[in-house]
């Protein structure tokens, strides 16, 4: 494990690479002892550094790895999660300045618009689904503050699970409505298909992915409350995208939402209207 000064030094690499859009090397090359206990609490400082100096909230979470295949990847035997704060939010018909972010890529899952707070220890699906005002189509970009998406699971976890920015469609349907264990999607870039998959290979189903991160935070103090948006979890592959991309995803009982982004990328410094501010204070 590290030390409190080199997980603030951490802390401090990954924000200056966002900063400067600038990736760092794995962190597990230059701190070889790192450990996901580390990862999350470097994760957390960079949060509460954020909403203590940068104006911006909590407004939900987000699930990684989420599927079989992505953990067996990074060696681990249960999910990782971040942050969604309020400056992450993109508004859906706003292009997407792609100058204020990494290597960011695209993922398609359904969103959670909490009702009333979660339980945290002992949170089951059934306590989701009570408690889940909306299930939403979404979009969610993730960018990796770590060169060329060589990461490990202390740098995805500690990059707070490669979060970016969250994008909610307009279709607001309630869980009795829906199963959200089995809701097939459709990702178009322009007119062309290039993935489709299931919200079944979330985990088998996205509202454990949901009910293990209310037990997850718990662990921390966090709860998972009221008005919180949470993303359990991919349903496809991850997408790279380019100056001027648009894609549209389809869900099954649930519509479309869309992404585009501008043709080119602003200079650094040149503000992105993209983005809008809302969500609930961190609690940390």
């Amino acid at each position: 494990m590290l030390d409190p000064a080199r997980r603030a030094e951490a802390a401090e690499l990954l924000r200056a690479a966002q900063r400067d859009r600038a990736p760092v090397d794995p962190l597990a090359t230059i701190w070889p002892e790192i450990d996901a206990t580390d990862a999350y609490e470097i994760q957390l400082l960079n949060i509460r550094e954020r909403v203590r100096n940068e104006n911006v909230t909590v407004h939900g979470h987000k699930v990684g790895l989420s599927s079989t295949v992505m953990q067996q990847m990074m060696g681990v035997d249960e999910p990782d999660y971040g942050h969604l704060l309020s400056d992450m939010v993109l508004t859906e018909g706003t292009p997407v300045d792609l100058g204020r972010y990494c290597q960011p890529r695209i993922e398609v899952e359904i969103g959670y618009v909490l009702g009333r707070s979660l339980p945290g220890e002992g949170c089951t699906t059934a306590d989701v689904l009570a408690a889940t005002e909306y299930v939403v189509p979404s979009i969610e970009l993730i960018d990796s503050r770590i060169k060329d998406w060589k990461i490990g699971i202390a740098d995805t976890i500690a990059d707070n699970a490669s979060s970016a920015g969250v994008l909610l469609g307009a279709a607001r349907v309630r869980p009795a409505d829906l199963d959200p264990a089995d809701v097939a999607a459709v990702l178009y870039r322009g007119d062309e298909e290039i993935a489709r998959g299931n919200t079944s290979a979330v985990l088998g189903d996205p509202t454990e992915a949901v009910a293990w991160l209310a037990r997850k935070v718990a662990s921390y103090g966090v709860r998972l409350e009221a008005g919180h948006v949470v993303l359990p979890g991919s349903c496809t592959r991850a997408v790279d995208v380019r100056p001027g991309d648009e894609f549209r995803a389809e869900f099954a009982g649930l519509g479309p939402v869309s992404i585009a982004f501008l043709r080119a990328e602003r200079p650094p410094g040149v503000h992105s209207t993209g983005h809008r501010r809302a969500g609930n204070r961190i609690r940390h």
